[in-house]
């Protein structure tokens, strides 16, 4: 079996250029100065046109409220999760006394007098 070394040819070290990517909305409201001196391809918008549906979506309260319900819903499968563990380790006690031929296993709850 041969060894495979890789190619040291000067063709495959490429230098590519970056380049940034273009903005996807223009600027809410472009000065009149910055405008004059560098007109930009998006400089043709409508002003009065509706905002972009990230500035929509940047609503702070509808964060916060959906923050909020993601944290109850997360403290929520916590406790169903721990009160299940809390269960399964109760009757797993209960089957181990009453495999071993114990009598009296489970847990009988009195009222207090």
């Amino acid at each position: 079996m041969r060894k495979q070394r890789p190619k040291e040819t000067e063709e495959e070290h490429i230098v590519l250029q970056f380049r940034p990517r273009e903005r996807a909305e223009s600027p809410k409201h472009p000065s009149s100065e910055n405008a004059a001196d560098n007109p930009s391809p998006d400089s043709d918008a409508d002003p009065a046109s509706p905002p972009s549906p990230r500035a929509e979506s940047d609503d702070f309260r509808h964060r916060m409220l959906t923050n909020a319900a993601a944290i109850a819903f997360t403290i929520a499968l916590i406790a169903i999760g721990l009160w299940l563990a809390r269960n399964i380790i109760d009757l797993r006690e209960i089957q181990d006394c009453a495999l071993m031929g114990l009598r009296g296993c489970t847990h009988i709850s009195t009222p207090p007098p």
